[in-house]
């Protein structure tokens, strides 16, 4: 599936729930949420989680955990881009443009 199908659907899917009325702003903090869980993802591959109660998971785990944290954040970042009308197909072509002018690629 293309990223801007997903976009469609995931909006699709947003307002069938009401969860698409949200402000950018608010949706801003469950974007942050979400960057939390990745943060927590990612510490528990490379030094490991030492809480108390939490269950040891496999890297088998770990990695399905990943990947499930990445995808809630990419779907919050395509929730916003539509909020503010923004093209993903742009946000990525802006930026390969500012990074290859920031470091003098062509």
């Amino acid at each position: 599936m293309a990223i801007d199908e997903h976009r469609e659907w995931l909006i699709s899917f947003y307002k069938k729930r009401k969860w698409y009325q949200y402000s950018p702003f608010i949706r801003l903090n469950f974007l942050m949420e979400e960057v939390g869980e990745l943060a927590q993802s990612i510490r528990a591959i490379e030094i490991g989680r030492h809480h108390p109660g939490e269950i040891t998971q496999t890297p088998t785990e770990q990695r399905y955990h990943l990947k499930e944290e990445l995808a809630d954040v990419l779907d919050q970042v395509l929730i916003l881009s539509d909020k503010y009308n923004l093209d993903v197909a742009d946000l990525i072509v802006q930026s390969e443009a500012k990074l290859k002018k920031r470091f003098h690629e062509n």
